[in-house]
């Protein structure tokens, strides 16, 4: 069972933390997308909401995988805890005192796309300092359900939160479970892993470790493959106030709900995805949750009915959370700890990327043409997702031998 894990102490106190800020950072983005779509009318609005947060996102990760490979990881997290809750609860009061704007919502966004880029970079390398090479896939299980759980509580109460005390609510609320988690966080002690060379310049390491993924292209490409639904799921929270509103003609509390059910489908891959990798081949479990995910993205696209909503969404979390938590941890396995920080970044600059070019341009879609455009979209990137997979673990190497050429 997974929840054993929950027995060491430390990582027990990680996981409490880390299903805190999940919960505080779901309600924030369901409650400012449903928020701006409100004010502005406008699904471009919110997909360029999204590329700034990509944007911010991109630009901390081209530096911050050095720092996380120099220093604490778990101080880094506190710090970006702390210092997201102060930014949020400016922006906060600025609302308080002037009433919407689009600038702050787009301060916001930012906000949220650099801190969620480096806790995502910090947190998993993390994991690899906290857990031995047997724990790691039910460590990346419990800590998606914990992501999950925390997104699941987020869907339901942002919708009830936003219908009847507002945003700002949210936010003050989102500011709050920061302060929390950073003192859950503070009970986590470990032994850092050893910098190699404490005097080497930053720019150096940042290089050294770029070269690293580079030179085996192969791994590079595979671990893009837990990118792609890791995308999706940020295109999903684009997509899904403007499908709701548009094709649903429903109101905030579906929206809230939908984006539950997905947390549902995520909450129950933590506790199936061990299991499964345990009885069937990697490789299969893969495909089937990449097959899973672009038959319900194509049945969504002229959906009408609410209840179909709900169990789509309820299956793309589940084939989603899935894919990463298996790709996840074979790349932990695979991946030396002290480049961990600077590969993960690496990857989600790449996540950034994609997201930018596809956010910007799938709102425009749907304002032209119809919101279930955007689940089209969808379903062609988890089909890319899904061929890239077969091109490159075909030629996969073991742990052994990537080891062996990194050292």
């Amino acid at each position: 069972m997974i929840m054993r894990l929950l027995h060491h102490r430390h990582f027990k106190y990680f996981f409490l933390s880390d299903i805190i800020s999940g919960f505080g950072v779901g309600m924030a983005t369901i409650g400012a997308n449903w928020f701006i779509l409100e004010q502005t009318g406008a699904a471009s609005v919110v997909g360029f909401m999204l590329s700034i947060n990509v944007i911010a996102g991109f630009l901390a990760s081209l530096v911050m995988g050095g720092i996380i490979d120099r220093f604490q990881r778990k101080t880094v997290i506190q710090w970006t805890y702390w210092i997201r809750a102060i930014a949020i609860v400016g922006i906060t009061t600025f609302i308080f005192l002037n009433g919407f704007s689009v600038m702050y919502m787009y301060m916001f966004s930012a906000i949220n796309g650099i801190g969620w880029a480096i806790y995502i970079s910090a947190s998993r390398s993390l994991i690899q300092e906290l857990l031995t090479e047997k724990q790691l896939i039910k460590g990346n299980s419990l800590v998606e359900v914990s992501l999950q759980v925390g997104m699941f509580l987020a869907g339901g109460a942002s919708g009830f939160l936003y219908q009847y005390w507002g945003f700002e609510i949210i936010l003050l609320l989102n500011a709050s479970v920061f302060m929390i988690s950073s003192f859950f966080l503070s009970k986590v002690h470990y032994k850092s892993i050893p910098i190699d060379n404490e005097k080497e310049p930053f720019v150096s390491s940042v290089k050294e470790g770029i070269n690293f993924l580079f030179a085996n292209p192969k791994l590079f490409f595979f671990g893009v493959v837990p990118v792609i639904p890791l995308v999706a799921t940020m295109i999903f929270n684009v997509v899904l106030p403007s499908y709701v509103s548009d094709s649903l003609k429903a109101d905030a509390i579906v929206f809230g709900l939908s984006d539950m059910f997905y947390g549902v489908g995520g909450l129950l891959s933590g506790f199936l995805a061990a299991p499964l990798v345990a009885k069937i081949r990697m490789n299969k479990v893969i495909l089937l949750y990449f097959i899973i995910a672009v038959v319900v993205l194509v049945s969504l696209v002229f959906n009408t009915f609410i209840l179909v909503l709900y169990a789509g969404s309820f299956f793309i979390g589940l084939s989603n959370s899935s894919i990463r938590i298996v790709m996840n941890t074979k790349l932990m396995e695979t991946i030396p700890k002290h480049y961990m920080g600077r590969a993960m970044s690496v990857w989600m600059a790449v996540s950034f990327l994609l997201q930018t070019i596809v956010a910007t341009s799938i709102g425009v879609l749907m304002d032209l043409y119809h919101p279930g455009i955007g689940f089209l979209v969808m379903s062609a990137l988890m089909l890319f997702g899904a061929m890239l997979f077969l091109l490159t673990q075909r030629q996969f190497k073991e742990n052994d031998s990537l080891n062996e050429k990194a050292s």
